[in-house]
């Protein structure tokens, strides 16, 4: 049963227990001083290859910057606010933000939760550069209720690329909680939705031109960079702002 065993300790399998095998006072003072030195060890042991959660504390969330909706080196617009209460990221205020990561990210990992209104708009910026907007400097997974634009593309909607590639299938709740999973790894990404495959898209083979908002051509997937900042927009209209749960993420090797 146990892991690791010296004359005086059993350090349990899920190293989250450690059991005093002697319980003479002597070998209890010899016990702790030998935990003093094992515990980091333990500690680092458990830690590798472990997700990490974007939004621990409640409150603002540190480590992250309110940016403008078409330019994130830009400043919010006046009365956006990003705030986590009980868990939940809840992106209220003023429309047309983004809550940017201050760290890059390369090679990851991503999974939450998010649940938007009945004109819900959101995204997920992924290796996003410090300035421009990331759905076309960048890569943003869409997040959005088809009530919000009912002539939006299918790449327009939760699950896409947006304006570049389109989810495999369509397996959006409305108005309830959903999952995503995001891989990124090189230049291939892979997407799960509510635990369906949407996406798995070598992005070095992506060569088509979009176009931005303003009509001018944006980058093709393959041109895009390869580490950069992640984050979160509201979009949405109606007063019900994006809700983001069980953030978390784990850098790949």
């Amino acid at each position: 049963m146990c892991k690791l065993r010296v004359p005086f300790i059993r350090i349990n399998k899920d190293r989250e227990r450690i059991t005093i095998v002697n319980q003479s006072k002597q070998h209890i003072i010899k016990c702790l001083t030998l935990l003093s030195a094992l515990l980091p060890f333990t500690q680092l042991q458990s830690l590798g290859d472990e997700f990490r959660p974007l939004f621990p504390k409640d409150g603002i969330p540190k480590g992250w910057v309110v940016r403008a909706w078409s330019d994130i080196s830009k400043p919010g617009p006046e009365g956006a606010q990003w705030v986590v209460e009980k868990g939940i990221l809840n992106g209220g205020g003023a429309r047309g933000s983004w809550l940017i990561s201050e760290s890059d990210y390369s090679d990851f990992e991503l999974q939450f939760d998010f649940k938007l209104g009945p004109q819900g708009n959101s995204g997920c910026a992924l290796r996003s550069p410090e300035s421009g907007d990331p759905a076309f400097d960048g890569l943003e997974l869409q997040m959005a209720d088809y009530r919000y634009n009912t002539k939006a593309k299918d790449s327009e909607l939760t699950g896409g690329l947006y304006r570049a590639l389109a989810p495999i299938e369509q397996v959006y709740k409305p108005e309830k909680w959903n999952r995503y999973k995001i891989i990124l790894k090189g230049t291939h990404i892979k997407v799960t939705l509510n635990k369906t495959l949407i996406l798995d898209h070598d992005l070095s083979k992506e060569t088509t031109i979009i176009k931005r908002h303003n009509g001018k051509d944006a980058v093709s997937l393959r041109d895009r960079p390869k580490s950069g900042r992640i984050g979160f927009q509201n979009l949405s209209r109606g007063g019900s702002p994006v809700l983001i749960k069980n953030a978390k993420i784990k850098i790949l090797d």
